[in-house]
């Protein structure tokens, strides 16, 4: 039997006898009797043991230490206790893995950043089994929400030739010697002998090939991994983070709008019913009024604006920004707060971002200063997904590429793909550590993430 399955069905439990194995989150000795406060995992409020001396192994159960693997077998039974509606009268405890007195994770408070540097234990205390619990339910609401909708769920390579976002920041691959890299002609090195015979890295979005499949699915989806070489050390970027970026076809960028929106009340609705007691303790202990947040952007419908109205509204709020908001420039996060949290108090689309600032594949607006692009802001976290409509049309392309010195040749088949039965398609991207940190009210990437790759970073 599971935590999970008992607390679920305690009714049905009060009166008989069940064994459990998990592990000692704490341990209160008395001379006659004890308390352990114990989990397996499967659920968030732990269960109270009670032992008396009438066991034959009553000494040695007062040794067991905390974060030690044990068996219980016991009457479940209903608590006196306020705050708990039943408690175990343990028959049998049986150890199963000692835990050293050293044991990093005592029943105190610690640190987040001593928490980073034990990230291998870090799960057992109570903020992080909040955090993974939610991260594991939101990635399965994702899925579930496309799968529903029948999106084919596509595969992204993480081994790339294509630099999708054209900035650069990406991590080489290669199998050369590094104390002797073989060089051409020109003394530039020479690729073609690397391991797939042209320069290659990490991927640093799944966008590019997923269009190729929404071009033959219609609707899809990639979720996985993806890496950017910034050296950026804020409490926002990571070097190794996760992607969801669908890809529809026939698909405008009002279009995309309404399915960004959805997807996203999707989940938080998915969270809100299977996280409740995570929820409760992150809204207790991290973010005060976190719930009711999520419960009001369900009810909330978010607003649309352009780009230059978003601008204007700034410029004409009266606030003294540190950043000053211009035309043709990007949004500042005290810009995001303003829109979202004092003047709309909802979620905000902006659209129509000029085109100097954003990727070549977004597709052109009639006025050839702004692109069909697309960033919703959210109460609390600010921009949290961006998208666009993709520009379809080949010679349009073409000269984009050109225009941001995107090399054409090497993305010879995106181009074809506006050739062989192309027509109009959107998608968007959310950072999949982005969203967690707006559903548990944790400020930092590095704690909603199992193992953070940031610079100077790669432990465990």
């Amino acid at each position: 039997m599971t935590d999970k399955e008992l607390y679920e069905n305690v009714e049905k439990y009060i009166g008989t006898e069940v064994s459990l194995e998990g592990w000692i989150k704490n341990h209160r000795k008395q001379k006659e009797f004890g308390f352990i406060s114990f989990s397996d995992g499967t659920y968030f409020t732990p269960i109270q043991i009670v032992y008396d001396n009438q066991l034959e192994q009553f000494d040695e159960i007062t040794k067991y230490r905390i974060g030690s693997a044990i068996s219980v077998c016991g009457l479940v039974v209903e608590s006196p206790k306020e705050g708990q509606s039943f408690e175990i009268q343990a028959k049998k405890i049986d150890l199963l893995g000692d835990c050293p007195e050293d044991y990093p994770i005592q029943p105190k408070k610690h640190s987040r950043e001593f928490l980073r540097e034990q990230a291998y234990l870090r799960p057992r205390t109570n903020l992080f089994q909040a955090v993974f619990r939610v991260r594991s339910k939101a990635a399965f609401a994702i899925h579930k929400y496309f799968q529903e909708r029948d999106y084919v769920y596509f595969h992204a390579p993480l081994i790339t030739a294509s630099d999708c976002e054209g900035a650069g920041e990406m991590f080489h691959v290669s199998t050369f010697d590094f104390k002797n890299i073989p060089k051409d002609e020109e003394g530039q090195i020479d690729y073609s002998k690397d391991f797939f015979g042209k320069e290659s890295s990490l991927t640093v979005s799944g966008q590019l090939q997923a269009e190729t499949f929404a071009l033959a699915y219609k609707k899809t989806y990639t979720f996985g991994p993806t890496f950017r070489a910034e050296n950026s050390n804020t409490k926002t970027h990571a070097s190794e983070f996760w992607m969801i970026e669908p890809e529809i076809a026939f698909c405008d960028l009002n279009q995309d709008m309404d399915i960004m929106e959805e997807m996203l009340r999707y989940v938080v609705d998915y969270v809100l019913k299977n996280c409740e007691k995570e929820l409760e303790f992150l809204n207790q202990f991290v973010e005060s009024g976190l719930i009711e947040k999520l419960h009001q952007l369900l009810s909330s419908k978010a607003v649309r604006i352009t780009h230059q109205e978003a601008i204007t509204l700034l410029k004409e709020s009266g606030k003294d920004f540190e950043f000053k908001p211009e035309y043709g420039e990007d949004l500042a996060r005290e810009h995001e707060k303003y829109l979202t949290e004092e003047k709309f108090h909802s979620p905000v689309f902006v659209y129509d971002w000029p085109k100097d600032i954003k990727a070549f594949y977004m597709r052109l607006n009639d006025d050839k200063k702004t692109v069909a692009a697309v960033d919703l802001l959210v109460p609390g976290s600010g921009e949290l997904m961006g998208g666009s409509q993709r520009e379809e049309r080949y010679d349009m392309l073409i000269n984009r590429m050109k225009e941001m010195n995107v090399g054409t040749e090497e993305l010879n088949w995106y181009l074809n793909l506006r050739k062989y039965g192309g027509c109009i398609h959107s998608g968007f991207g959310m950072g999949f550590e982005r969203l967690i940190m707006y559903l548990t009210g944790v400020e930092n990437i590095r704690d909603v993430i199992p193992y953070p790759r940031t610079p100077g970073n790669c432990e465990f």
